[in-house]
C-alpha cells in the first residue's frame, strides 16, 4: 500500500517528524518557494507549516490536499475557506502556546510595574539609576483580568501567590470558576476603575477591538499598568499614548501591535519614544516548549485525519470533541451513508439522520458529518471528507435534518438514514453497535427489519416472495465463484407471497453483469450490489 505523503514547507522539530511515524513518507520543500511549493503539493496528502507558507486557492488547486496543519494558533496564511470547498482539513494548534502566553503575560507586569526594561538599558548604558528607576510591588494590588478564558485563568492560576485581588471581565466567563481561582467578576468600567494592573487576553474580533480605549483610561487609577500579550488592537494604541503622556496612568508593557513591528505604524510607533512603555517583539508563544508543543499536536492531528478519523478540534469542521460514546458510531454512520447511496441510486431531496438511544443524549453532530461523508462516497468527482461533505449537501439542494430520540426500542442505540427522492420515493437504511467490539449492523432497510453483519460485500434484492427463488440466485453466484457468507430475508408483513427483501452478505463483491443477469431470472424489483469501504 502506498504510503500518505506529508510535507514539511518549514523546519518543525525532530519530535513532529517522530510522531507522524513509519505510515508517511515524509518530504521537505521551502514554502515561501512559490513553484517549489506548487509543484510539490501536487504529490502530497498532508501539508504541514508554520507562518511563512501561504496556503491559498491556488495551492489547493495544485494538488489534492486532505489535510493543512499549522503548527501554532493563529491562521491568518492559510485560506480556511478555499481549504472547506476543496476539501482538506485544516488544522491548528490553539492550546499549544497558553502556558507561554500566560508566563510572558505575568512577566510583563513584573517588568512594568518594576522599570525592568528601563533598568536593563540604563546599566548596559554605563547608569545607575537606582533612585529613579524605583518601582511598586504586587502585593496587595488589585489585578484586573480581561478575558478569562483559557490563557486569563492560567494567569489568575499564577498571580494567585503574589497576593493580589483578583477582578475578571469576560461576558462568557463561568463565574463559578472565576471564584475558584479567587477572581470576582465584574463590569469592564468597575474594573478600569479599581485595578491597579490590567491585563487583557481576549480573541480580536470587531466586538473586542479597541476594547480598551478613552473612555476605559477616563476613570483610571493614574497607578495603573497595562499589559497586552494576547492580539494587538485590543488596546487602543492613541488612547495609551495620551494616557500616558497626560499621566493619566502609569505605565504599560505590550507583546503585540496593531501593526508589527511598531515602528510601521505611526501611531505604535509612538510608543517607543515613552520611558513608562515596556515593549517586546510578539513573544508569546515564543518559547522551546511551546514550538515543540504545537509541531507535535498538529502531527497527532494529521495521523488522524490521514486514517480517515474526524478531528475534533479542525478548524473548519462542525462540531466539537466527540465522546466516547458516539465514537463507534462515526463508522456506522459512513457506511449508512454509503448504503444509502447505493440502494437510492441518486441524491435525496430531504435527508433525516435519526439517532436514537444512549448516543442521542451526547453532541452527535459528527454522526451527521459521517453519515454525509458516506453519501457522497465515490459519486462526485471532488475528495469527499468531513469538511466539504456540508457544502455538496448545500451545492446539491439537499436539505439535511439531524434529529435525535432518547428512547430505546430492539437495540441500545440506532443511526438512521431516512431519505426522499425527487419522485418521492423514500429510502431507509438504519444500523447498531453490536457487542464488546461494536461490530457493524444492519437492522431495516425501506421498512424491512434485519439483524445481520454491515460487511464489506453485499448484494441486496427485493423481489416477490415464491417457493425457489433463493436456490435460483445462490446457484447463480457459486456458478461464477463468488461465495455466500450469510444471509437474511425479510418478507413485507410476514406474508406469504408479499415482497421479499434480501440481503446476502459475500466474500467478494458480486459484478455488476452477474447481479443484473440474477435480477432478471427471478424477476427482481431492485438489485443492488454494495462495496461499502472504511
Amino acid at each position: 500500500m502506498t504510503r500518505p505523503v506529508v510535507l514539511l514547507a518549514e523546519e518543525l522539530s525532530p519530535a513532529t517528524v517522530e510522531v507522524l511515524g513509519s505510515g508517511v513518507e515524509v518530504r521537505q520543500v521551502d514554502g515561501t518557494d512559490r513553484a517549489a511549493l506548487l509543484a510539490a503539493v501536487a504529490e502530497a496528502d498532508a501539508l504541514l507549516v508554520r507562518s511563512a507558507t501561504q496556503v491559498d486557492a491556488e495551492v489547493f488547486a495544485a494538488g489534492n490536499l486532505k489535510v493543512v496543519a499549522r503548527a501554532g494558533v493563529g491562521l491568518d496564511n492559510v485560506d480556511v475557506q478555499a481549504a472547506t470547498v476543496a476539501g482538506a482539513m485544516v488544522i491548528n494548534a490553539p492550546t499549544s502556546n497558553i502556558v507561554s502566553a500566560a508566563e510572558l503575560a505575568v512577566a510583563l507586569i513584573l517588568a512594568s510595574l518594576r522599570n525592568l526594561g528601563r533598568a536593563d538599558t540604563s546599566v548596559k548604558a554605563g547608569r545607575w539609576e537606582r533612585k529613579q528607576l524605583t518601582g511598586v510591588e504586587l502585593l496587595g494590588k488589585t489585578v484586573g483580568i480581561v478575558g478569562f478564558g483559557r490563557i486569563g485563568q492560567l494567569v489568575a492560576e499564577r498571580l494567585a501567590p503574589f497576593g493580589v485581588h483578583l477582578l475578571a471581565y469576560d461576558p462568557y466567563v463561568n463565574h463559578t470558576r472565576a471564584a475558584e481561582l479567587g477572581a470576582r467578576v465584574v463590569e469592564l468600567d468597575e474594573l478600569m476603575r479599581e485595578s491597579d494592573v490590567v491585563t487583557v487576553h481576549m480573541p480580536k474580533t470587531p466586538e473586542t477591538t479597541g476594547i480598551i480605549g478613552a473612555e476605559e483610561f477616563a476613570v483610571a487609577k493614574p497607578s495603573l499598568h497595562v499589559v497586552n500579550a494576547a492580539r494587538g488592537g485590543l488596546i487602543d494604541e492613541e488612547a495609551l499614548y495620551q494616557a500616558l503622556v497626560s499621566k493619566q496612568i502609569a505605565g504599560a508593557a505590550l507583546d503585540v501591535y496593531t501593526s508589527e513591528p511598531p515602528a510601521s505604524s505611526e501611531t505604535a510607533a509612538k510608543l517607543l519614544e515613552l520611558d513608562s512603555v515596556t515593549l517586546t517583539p510578539h513573544l508569546g508563544a515564543s518559547t522551546a516548549e511551546a514550538q515543540e508543543k504545537a509541531g507535535v499536536a498538529v502531527a497527532q492531528s494529521v495521523r488522524l485525519a490521514l486514517a480517515g478519523e474526524l478531528v475534533p478540534d479542525a478548524v473548519n469542521v462542525a462540531g466539537g470533541a466527540i465522546d466516547d460514546l458516539v465514537r463507534p458510531g462515526i463508522g456506522l454512520a459512513d457506511r449508512l451513508g454509503q448504503l444509502f447511496t447505493a440502494l437510492a441510486g441518486e441524491a435525496p431531496q430531504l435527508l433525516d439522520i435519526l439517532v436514537r438511544g444512549e448516543i442521542a443524549t451526547r453532541d452527535v453532530t459528527a454522526v451527521k458529518l459521517s453519515a454525509l461523508r458516506g453519501l457522497f462516497r465515490g459519486t462526485v468527482a471532488e475528495q469527499v471528507s468531513y469538511v466539504n461533505a456540508p457544502v455538496l449537501a448545500d451545492e446539491r439542494g439537499i436539505r439535511v435534518q439531524l434529529e435525535t430520540d432518547e428512547t430505546r426500542e430492539r437495540f441500545r442505540n440506532v443511526i438512521s438514514l431516512r431519505g426522499t427522492l425527487r419522485d418521492g420515493t423514500v429510502v431507509s437504511v438504519s444500523g447498531t453497535l453490536s457487542g464488546v467490539d461494536k461490530e457493524h449492523k444492519l437492522v431495516e432497510v425501506n421498512g424491512h427489519s434485519l439483524d445481520l453483519a454491515l460487511a464489506d460485500h453485499l448484494l441486496v434484492i427485493r423481489y416477490q416472495d415464491g417457493p425457489g427463488l433463493i436456490g435460483q440466485y445462490g446457484a447463480r453466484l457459486g456458478a461464477a465463484g463468488v461465495n455466500i457468507a450469510g444471509m437474511q430475508v425479510s418478507r413485507a408483513g410476514n406474508t406469504p407471497g408479499a415482497e421479499a427483501l434480501v440481503v446476502l452478505i459475500l466474500d467478494e463483491a458480486a459484478p455488476r453483469e452477474l447481479s443484473e443477469e440474477i435480477g432478471e431470472a427471478i424477476g427482481a424489483h431492485a438489485i443492488h450490489p454494495v462495496d461499502l469501504v472504511y
